[in-house]
C-alpha cells in the first residue's frame, strides 16, 4: 500500500515536471496565431488572452477554436487583476507576451494607450507571475522590436547596439525591454527579450505597409484599384517571414539560460524593392521615375502611373535603416533565419492576396445578384 502511494506521488511529480502549458497574449494577431499552431504541434496546452468585443469572430485563429488543448480567456493588458487571476488559474510554464499596440504611426496618434499596453502591460505580466508564486516555474518571452534602434547608431544592429527610440511605440517598448532585464536580474526570473525585426505574412494587418502593397498590387491587377500611395520609398527594412520568427521565440525559451536575442534575416531591402517585386508577381513590371515626393512607379507596358508618394504617409520621425544581425540566435539557438527568402515571402503574400481579392469579388457579385433577385421578388 505504501509502495502504491509512492508511485502515485512520483507519477504526480512527473506530470508536474513535464507540463507544457503556454499562455499567449496577442493570440489573435499574426504572430500569436502562428505561435499557437506551432505550440499545439509540439503537444502544448495553449491558452490565449482575448478582449471582449461585440464582434465574436477571430479570423486568424478561427480554425483553432474547438481544437483540443486550445483555450481562450477574456482579459486585458490594462487590467492587472484579470491578469493575476488568469495566470493563477492557468499556471503556465511559458508565457509569450505578444500583445501590443504595434503600429508605429498609430502610436503618434494614441501615445497614452500605447504606453499603457506596450510598457506597463509588460510590468503587469511580470508582476502577475510573481504574485502567483510562479517565479521559478514559468518562463517569459517578451516581444521586443527593432524600432528600439530607431535613429540607428550602427549597421547592422545586434544585441549590443545602443538604442535610440524614435517613436512613442519604440519608447514604450524600450521600457518593456528594460523591465524584463531588471526582473531577470532582481528576481532571477527566466525572462527574455526577442528583438524582432520586421516580420510579415499573409496574416499581416492590411494597414501595415507590406500588406498594403501586396493587397494593392492584387487589386490593381484585377481592376479593383487604380493607384497605390506610399510614404518613404527609400526606407530600408530587414523583412522576414513571421512563421519562421515564432519558431525562434520558442527556441529562446528552450535555451539553458535566459538571454536576449535579435531575430532577423540579416538581409535588407527598401520599400521600393518590396513594391517592385510584389507587382512583378502579379505580372506588372514597374519602372521608377522621379525623386523624393515626386517619385512614381509606372507600368512599363501601359505607361500608367500605379504608385505615387504621399506626404500623408510620412512619419513625424522616421526610422530609415533597420538591418539585423542574427549571428547570436544562429549560434546559440541553432535557428535558421533564411528558411524563407525575401522573394518567397513576397510571393506568399501576393498569392494569398490575389486569391482574397478574387474571392471578395465573387462574394460581392453574389450579394449584388441576391439583392436584385430580392428586389424583383424572385427570392422570398
Amino acid at each position: 500500500m505504501r509502495g502504491g502511494g509512492i508511485n502515485i506521488i512520483n507519477c504526480n511529480i512527473d506530470i508536474m515536471e513535464n507540463r507544457k502549458v503556454a499562455l499567449i497574449t496577442g493570440i489573435t494577431g499574426q504572430d500569436g496565431s502562428y505561435l499557437a499552431e506551432l505550440l499545439l504541434s509540439k503537444g502544448y496546452d495553449v491558452h490565449g488572452i482575448i478582449r471582449r468585443s461585440s464582434v465574436d469572430f477571430r479570423p486568424r485563429i478561427a480554425h483553432l477554436e474547438g481544437v483540443a488543448n486550445f483555450h481562450l480567456h477574456y482579459a486585458d493588458m490594462s487590467d492587472s487583476m484579470a491578469l493575476v487571476a488568469l495566470v493563477g488559474a492557468v499556471k503556465p510554464t511559458e508565457i509569450y507576451n505578444l500583445a501590443a499596440q504595434s503600429h508605429v504611426q498609430v502610436s503618434f496618434d494614441s501615445p497614452e494607450f500605447t504606453a499603457d499596453v506596450d510598457a506597463v502591460g509588460v510590468l503587469r505580466i511580470l508582476e502577475a507571475v510573481r504574485a502567483c508564486g510562479l517565479t521559478d516555474s514559468c518562463r517569459i518571452y517578451q516581444a521586443s522590436t527593432s524600432e528600439l534602434y530607431g535613429k540607428v547608431e550602427e549597421v547592422p544592429q545586434n544585441e549590443n547596439t545602443p538604442f535610440h527610440p524614435y517613436s512613442p511605440y519604440a519608447v514604450a517598448k524600450q521600457y518593456g525591454f528594460w523591465i524584463v532585464k531588471e526582473y531577470r536580474d532582481a528576481y532571477h526570473m527566466f525572462a527574455c527579450n526577442g528583438i524582432l525585426f520586421n516580420h510579415e505574412s499573409e496574416r499581416r494587418g492590411e494597414t501595415f505597409v507590406t500588406r498594403k502593397i501586396t493587397l494593392a498590387a492584387a487589386r490593381i491587377k484585377q481592376g479593383k484599384q487604380d493607384k497605390l500611395y506610399l510614404g518613404n520609398l527609400s526606407s530600408r527594412r530587414d523583412w522576414g517571414y513571421a512563421k519562421d520568427y515564432v519558431e525562434c521565440m520558442w527556441l529562446i525559451l528552450q535555451n539553458k539560460k535566459p538571454d536576449d536575442f535579435v531575430i532577423a534575416t540579416g538581409v535588407q531591402h527598401t520599400v521600393r524593392e518590396f513594391a517592385t517585386l510584389a507587382f512583378h508577381y502579379v505580372g506588372i513590371e514597374l519602372e521608377w521615375q522621379g525623386e523624393g515626393a515626386d517619385e512614381k512607379g509606372i507600368d512599363k507596358a501601359t505607361g500608367k502611373v500605379l504608385v505615387e508618394v504621399s506626404p500623408d504617409f510620412y512619419r513625424p520621425t522616421d526610422v530609415v535603416n533597420l538591418w539585423g544581425d542574427p549571428t547570436k540566435a544562429k549560434a546559440n539557438l541553432g535557428w535558421n533565419p533564411n528558411k524563407t527568402s525575401f522573394e518567397e515571402l513576397v510571393k506568399i503574400m501576393v498569392d494569398s492576396d490575389m486569391k482574397k481579392v478574387a474571392a471578395d469579388d465573387a462574394a460581392a457579385k453574389v450579394r449584388v445578384n441576391l439583392e436584385e433577385y430580392l428586389e424583383k421578388g424572385i427570392v422570398k
